[in-house]
């Protein structure tokens, strides 16, 4: 049967794109449905300040009248500035078992991305690194954590058969309280415990844009040159401080300072997946009572460190700060445990960030995920 893939701009239509997730992932135990409003703000102009710095557009493939995947493409113009590499991307790319109807959706993404002068593509970033990266490779039976992308298993394989390749594999790791932490791991954290100069406190939500300021601040001086990063813009600081500040817990999330100065952050945040897995994307006509509960009074067992980190100046003071990072993976451990967590996912590290990998499985975290971001040249 004939493949076709229609075209769905920004700002219209875009019920049929958000209707192929469900498609693909139907019968899968492991994937947990996004809140269908949630994509389509997103997926708008008008609600997603990515879209003051980047232009996208969505496909979908359609065999006949049915609906059999879909893929977006856009360009970040943040990141050709930053990187001057004339790289696009493709996202949400959720197909059928399919080599034909991935194949065309793919050629849809690059034709899109070569008119607009792009020489190579990576994906799938939906809609960019601060969102979900990755075709998850190893752990499908798991299912995603907030803000994690989910994939079948056959996608990876459509991947190389479409000709993609890899670029980075980024690592996911598992820890919870039945692995305890390493004699070494307590000790770095007892010793930062005694520096009267350094001081753990608590994220303060009612200040949330002004303290998302300093967290972005640690992580644009401590992740800056690594792969894929660019820093956040203001308006997009704005929308994450709203919208953080309806979830976060306070208590699993803290600004290291020394001597008075922020220096490292450490945020790890409500599973917000488990609240709406079985929610089908939508919180009508009970949904919303559910979320509520599930979040404000019975908080969810799970959590997602998305970010620890510490700027040059005090990471470059080995002899002194030297274990402050696995002080503060231990500090993290300790507050959700307290708090009644049950595990965290510590996610994602990218396969070359050698000294993240080794704090982690310092502290006796596990890898048990991995997503893969491909790459493919657009040159003619």
């Amino acid at each position: 049967m004939t493949i076709t893939i229609r075209e769905h701009r920004p700002g219209e239509d875009v019920n049929d794109f958000i209707r192929a997730g469900h498609v693909v992932f139907e019968g899968d135990p492991a994937w947990v449905p996004p809140l269908d409003f949630e994509i389509k703000e997103r997926l708008s102009p008008k609600k997603n300040p990515f879209f003051n710095r980047a232009e996208a557009v969505y496909f979908t493939a359609w065999k006949g009248d049915r609906l059999v995947g879909r893929c977006s493409a856009q360009i970040d113009r943040e990141h050709l500035r930053i990187w001057k590499d004339d790289t696009g991307f493709f996202g949400f790319f959720d197909t059928i078992d399919d080599v034909e109807v991935a194949k065309k959706l793919i050629e849809a993404a690059e034709a899109w991305l070569r008119g607009r002068g792009m020489k190579r593509m990576w994906g799938p970033f939906s809609l960019y690194a601060n969102e979900e990266v990755g075709v998850l490779v190893e752990g499908h039976e798991m299912p995603p954590m907030l803000s994690m992308a989910h994939s079948r298993k056959y996608q990876a394989d459509l991947c190389e058969a479409v000709g993609l390749t890899k670029e980075k594999d980024l690592l996911c790791f598992r820890w919870d309280g039945s692995m305890g932490f390493t004699p070494r791991a307590l000790k770095a954290w007892e010793g930062v415990r005694a520096m009267p100069e350094v001081k753990l406190r608590s994220v303060d939500p009612s200040r949330m844009e002004a303290e998302l300021k300093i967290i972005m601040d640690i992580y644009n001086d401590a992740w800056e040159g690594k792969w894929a990063m660019v820093p956040m813009l203001p308006d997009e600081l704005a929308k994450v401080a709203q919208d953080m500040k309806l979830v976060i817990d306070r208590d699993i999330a803290f600004i290291a300072e020394v001597n008075g100065r922020p220096a490292g952050c450490c945020i790890m945040m409500p599973n917000l997946n488990e609240a709406i897995h079985d929610l089908g994307g939508s919180l009508f006509p009970t949904g919303a009572i559910k979320l509520l509960w599930r979040t404000k009074v019975k908080h969810p067992l799970t959590t997602r460190l998305i970010m620890l980190g510490i700027n040059h100046e005090v990471r470059g003071n080995i002899k002194r700060y030297g274990g402050l990072s696995t002080a503060m993976y231990v500090e993290v451990a300790k507050r959700g445990l307290a708090k009644g967590y049950k595990w965290a996912e510590l996610s994602w590290i990218r396969e070359d960030d050698a000294p993240v990998s080794l704090g982690i499985k310092m502290m006796g975290g596990k890898l048990y995920k991995k997503y893969r971001v491909y790459t493919k040249s657009l040159a003619s």
